[in-house]
Parts: C-alpha cells; sequence; structure tokens
C-alpha cells in the first residue's frame, strides 16, 4: 500500500510541474521520427524490450501502473507491433525487466507488483508467449525491479528498490538471489541513508562485484548513494553526492572512455541531467549538469554512431510528450538537448521511461517511450543523416468532414557531409493529398520540402504517410501524416469584439454550432469559456445535451473586460463528433 501511495504522489508531483513549467525548446533539428504508435495498457509506465520468440525481431512487454496485468507485443521488425496480449500479474504493476533467469535461452519476464509487495516471475517459452506468474515476498513499498549477478555464482539475481511501510521499516534495496531455475530465495535488504527512487548497477571500484548507485529524495534531501558490493548480495555505503531535486533515474556507463564508470542521473525536478564520473575506487567527481525538460528517466547508448556515447531523456513537458537527445562528446562531457515530441495521440502527456534498441534491423538505435496519459506507445525511429522540420509526424488542423484545410509543409534536410540520393517518395492516406520536391540528390546542408493538405472523409484521427527511399538508410524514411475529421462545424471560428470600456459588458456576438454529421451529436461536457484571459468573457447557449444530424444551436458571447488592453479567450465545445474540443476564438480589447 505504501507503494501505492508513492506512486500517486509521484502523479501528483509531475502534474504540478505540469501547470508550473515553461518548456525549453531546442531548435527543431531531428534525427528521430515517430514510426510507430501502438495501444498499451491505460498510463503505462515501463516497458521491457527483447526478441521474446527468436525470430530476429524485437518484441516488448509493457505494464501500467493501474493495472494488473503485463501486456506483451510482438514486433513487426519496422517499428511497429502487433496487437497487444495480456498476461495477469499482481497489482499495480510498475516495473518491467526482460531476462533469462532460468538459463534456457528463452528471455523471460520480471514484472514488480507495488501495490503486493511481490514480483512476478513469467517464465518464456521461446515462442513469445509465458507461463503464468509465480510471486515472490519483496519488503514493503517496491516501485523497481532490476537484474544482475550480485553475488557472482553465474546466477541472475533480482534487485529491488523499496520505500518501505511509512513507519521507517525498510527504506532499503533487496537482493533476490536467483537459484539459476527461475525460482529465487528471500530478500536480503540493505538499508538506505534516505527514500530510494531508483537504482544504477555497475562495478564502480574494480573488485569484481556489482555495486549500487541509489537515486534517494526525502523532503529537501536530494542525493545519490554508493553501496559497494560484498559479493554475496549485501552492501555497504561509501559515498553520498548532493544531486538536483527529484532524482527519479540512473544510466550507469563510461562517458569519458577512461574504463571507468560514470553516472548519469534525471533530476525530475531540477529540471537537469547530472554527469558524476567516476574515478574508478568507487568515488565520483563533482556534477556536472545539462537543462533537460523535466527527465523522468535516463539511457545512454551511441545514437549517431560516432563512437561516443549519448544521452537520452523521457521527458516531462506542458503540451507535448516527447524525449531530449544530448549528444556525447566523448570526454564526459554533452552537447546541449535536442527535444523531440514522440507524437502520442493526445497533448498534455508524459513520458515515464525511454529504451533504447534496434527495432527496424538497420543497424542504428531507435528509441521507444510509453506514453503514460495516452495509453501509446511510440516507437521513434533513428534516421542518422536525414532530419525533419517540424518533427514528425505531420499534423494537419482539424478539419471539416467534406472540406480540404490548408496546406502543412515539413523540411527534409541532408545533415551529412555527402549528398543524400533520393530514389522515390511515395505516399499513402487517401484522405490525404501530398507533393514533394525531394528527388534526386540533396547536397550536404541542402533541403527539400514536403506539404500535404487534408480532406476528412470519416470523423476521428485519420493517419497516412510518406515514404522516402534515401541513401541514408537500408529502410525508407517513413512521416507519419495525422490528421483529425470532425462532424461539428463552429461558423464563424472567431469573434472580435469593438473596443469595451473596462467593467462594462458588451451586446452579445452568436457562434452557431451544426452537426453536419449522419449521427447525433453528444456534448460530451458544458460548453465553456478557456484560455488566457477567461474572465474577460461569459457565454450562454442552447445547446443542450445534444444536436441531430443537420440540426444546429447557438452560443451567444459577451466581452466584459476586467484590464485595459488586447483580451482573449476561446470557446470550448467538448463532443464525440471527432477533434474534441471544437474552439472558436474571441477577442477584444478594454479602454
Amino acid at each position: 500500500m505504501v507503494a501505492l501511495l508513492a506512486y500517486f504522489r509521484y502523479l501528483a508531483r509531475t502534474i504540478l510541474l505540469l501547470v508550473s513549467v515553461t518548456p525549453l525548446y531546442a531548435s527543431a533539428r531531428a534525427q528521430f521520427e515517430t514510426r510507430g504508435i501502438s495501444e498499451a495498457p491505460p498510463f503505462p509506465s515501463s516497458l521491457a524490450v527483447g526478441d521474446f520468440n527468436h525470430d530476429g525481431k524485437l518484441d516488448m512487454a509493457v505494464v501500467s501502473g493501474y493495472g494488473t496485468t503485463v501486456q506483451v507485443l510482438m514486433g513487426n521488425g519496422d517499428g511497429t507491433f502487433q496487437k497487444a496480449v495480456d498476461y495477469p500479474v499482481g497489482n499495480v504493476p510498475t516495473s518491467v525487466a526482460t531476462a533469462d533467469v532460468n538459463r534456457d535461452g528463452d528471455l523471460d519476464l520480471v514484472v514488480l507488483n507495488a501495490a503486493d509487495d511481490t514480483i512476478g516471475i513469467l517464465l518464456g517459452k521461446g515462442d513469445g508467449t509465458f507461463l503464468p506468474a509465480v510471486n515472490y515476498n519483496t519488503p514493503p513499498g517496491p516501485i523497481f525491479v532490476t537484474t544482475g549477478d550480485f553475488n557472482g555464482d553465474g546466477k541472475l539475481d533480482l534487485a529491488t528498490v523499496d520505500l518501505g511501510d511509512g513507519t521507517g521499516n525498510c527504506a532499503c534495496v533487496a537482493i533476490l538471489l536467483g537459484n539459476g531455475d527461475g525460482t529465487f530465495q528471500s530478500p536480503i535488504t540493505t538499508t538506505t541513508a534516505t527514500t530510494p527512487f531508483a537504482i544504477g548497477v555497475g562495478d564502480f571500484n574494480a573488485d569484481g562485484h556489482l555495486d549500487l548507485a541509489v537515486a534517494e529524495s526525502f523532503s529537501s534531501t536530494d542525493q545519490v548513494e554508493i553501496l559497494l558490493g560484498n559479493g554475496d548480495g549485501t552492501f555497504r555505503s561509501d559515498h553520498i553526492y548532493t544531486s538536483r531535486a527529484g532524482p527519479d533515474s540512473i544510466a550507469v556507463a563510461d562517458f569519458n572512455g577512461d574504463h571507468k564508470l560514470d553516472l548519469a542521473v534525471a533530476e525530475n525536478e531540477g529540471g537537469t541531467v547530472s554527469i558524476f564520473l567516476g574515478n574508478g575506487d568507487g568515488s565520483f567527481q563533482p556534477k556536472t549538469s545539462y537543462i533537460a525538460e523535466y527527465p523522468l528517466w535516463v539511457a545512454a547508448a551511441d545514437l549517431n554512431g560516432d563512437g561516443k556515447l549519448d544521452l537520452v531523456t523521457a521527458d516531462l513537458e506542458q503540451l507535448f510528450s516527447g524525449v531530449t537527445v544530448f549528444t556525447g562528446n566523448g570526454d564526459g562531457t554533452f552537447q546541449k538537448g535536442v527535444y523531440y515530441p514522440d507524437g502520442g495521440t493526445n497533448t498534455g502527456q508524459i513520458d515515464r521511461f525511454v529504451a533504447v534498441a534496434d527495432f527496424n534491423n538497420d543497424g542504428k538505435p531507435d528509441l521507444v517511450a510509453p506514453d503514460s496519459g495516452s495509453s501509446d506507445v511510440v516507437v521513434l525511429l533513428n534516421t542518422g543523416v536525414v532530419s525533419f522540420s517540424p518533427t514528425t509526424p505531420i499534423t494537419l488542423p482539424t478539419q471539416l468532414i467534406g472540406t480540404t484545410g490548408p496546406p502543412v509543409s515539413a523540411m527534409l534536410m541532408n545533415n551529412g557531409s555527402a549528398s543524400l540520393e533520393i530514389s522515390s517518395v511515395t505516399f499513402s492516406g487517401k484522405q490525404f493529398s501530398a507533393k514533394t520536391n525531394c528527388k534526386g540528390s540533396i547536397s550536404p546542408g541542402g533541403h527539400c520540402s514536403i506539404t500535404a493538405t487534408f480532406t476528412p472523409q470519416v470523423q476521428g484521427l485519420v493517419v497516412g504517410s510518406v515514404s522516402i527511399d534515401d541513401s541514408a538508410s537500408s529502410k525508407p524514411q517513413v512521416v507519419a501524416l495525422w490528421g483529425t475529421g470532425t462532424a461539428v462545424e463552429l461558423s464563424p471560428a472567431q469573434l472580435t469584439f469593438p473596443a469595451q470600456k473596462v467593467g462594462t459588458k458588451s451586446s452579445p456576438q452568436a457562434i452557431q454550432i451544426t452537426n453536419t454529421g449522419k449521427t447525433k451529436l453528444v456534448f460530451e461536457n458544458y460548453v465553456y469559456i478557456g484560455g488566457s484571459d477567461f474572465g474577460d468573457f461569459s457565454q450562454s447557449n442552447n445547446c443542450g445535451p445534444s444536436l441531430k444530424p443537420g440540426a444546429n444551436c447557438t452560443v451567444n458571447v459577451t466581452f466584459t473586460p476586467q484590464k485595459k488592453g488586447a483580451r482573449s479567450a476561446l470557446v470550448d465545445v467538448p463532443d464525440n463528433a471527432g477533434g474534441s474540443p471544437q474552439m472558436a476564438a474571441v477577442a477584444g480589447t478594454g479602454n
């Protein structure tokens, strides 16, 4: 129960940040583009990647902090996945890992159940299916699980981060030693200096025993504690290093090529990633911090193929879920982060996790992140020297069914040192019309453009694509096209009021809402005024709960400026007819 409360406290902390932060956008110079979006359990929080059926295509397992199952999605080898298959586990599964825990050559699943204080082991059959979960008890309040051989016997063990029971009992890390056959022994606990949130695993002092770096946070104390391994599943505290606020994830790797392990710490509330370079004896140098989009997870990999490790963070951001990539310089320093929205199907979502793997077998590492609000898992393929601006997908405005919206363009840029040869460009999606001047040879630093329009025939989200065969990759560059059709017409779509004396009320202006569709339009909530100056405008309407096909209703808007100067707001119409809420802009000037 403590872990469940902590998990929701964690959600509350991120929601507070959602309404208080200002996004930090880097220049739109994309190296990654959204390719696959797969349905996941509601509010997915963690995933694990592996080839579960030995077909050479990566698969994944996803868990949600609001569910009771782990979902397995088999990969198609192109960045997309098949429909998920559910396997029952415990309550509130918040963390999942994959490893061959019984040494039979097939990957198994390890699922931490936060509300039950258990870990579920699902042994893999080697064909992409799994045996029912067998549960093992953990200390109270588990929130994270990983694997490693912590006693040096050649058998994989489990390590958990445990918040305790709220009375000071076992704020700790725990090791469940493996028997080599998929079963595990009772937990061996090591108490931490304060409440732990995440761990990183590595041999920090080169003694042949795995050690732990523990991200800890309680009240105003934020730190990283180094626990050196004794080689038997127990640990001793060695050093404590001050962190920025909210350390939530740790990546362990050699960032400066000195063969000594270093740490990258994602500090959510600090809005930073901090690097601690290792001295090779279990101690670390003072941190160097880099601005990030309020990172909740961090992973390390060579993303651009230059032999130097880079970082990628999963980010909390006000409007779009996404990731930030920090290119490594090879000396333990990193370039300014570049933020890539991942194109989750809803706005205002949060990426809590990111993993790196080659999902389309082109030899370049790709990214995958679960969107905790939109119930999606998003794959961003690595496009190498080809970048797109703005970052894909190309999202066209919500459009009335049967009408054509304004054109939207994306630019393809060659960031390489050699010419980019484009052999073909093809389009898919009957409700989109697209054209391009991308053909032939694009010189280094050169660019071409893709322009699309959208004429929806159905309501709701419509997806198309542009496929570009070029010399940058053995697989096509795929630019997703997204548009949303609606049956709701707002006329006019914008109201402008004459100048109005502050504190006085204008005459009303009307917006007509028409259901142009063939089915009943249902208003999912009240029509309301939103936007920056919503208090300066008011509305009344005769819409009722629904509209029959072809019917209309009227919203009367009045303007009562509270301050002098330009004032603006939005009339929001929540409905079930696609693209909800529909919005009409209202504006006026107070004098």
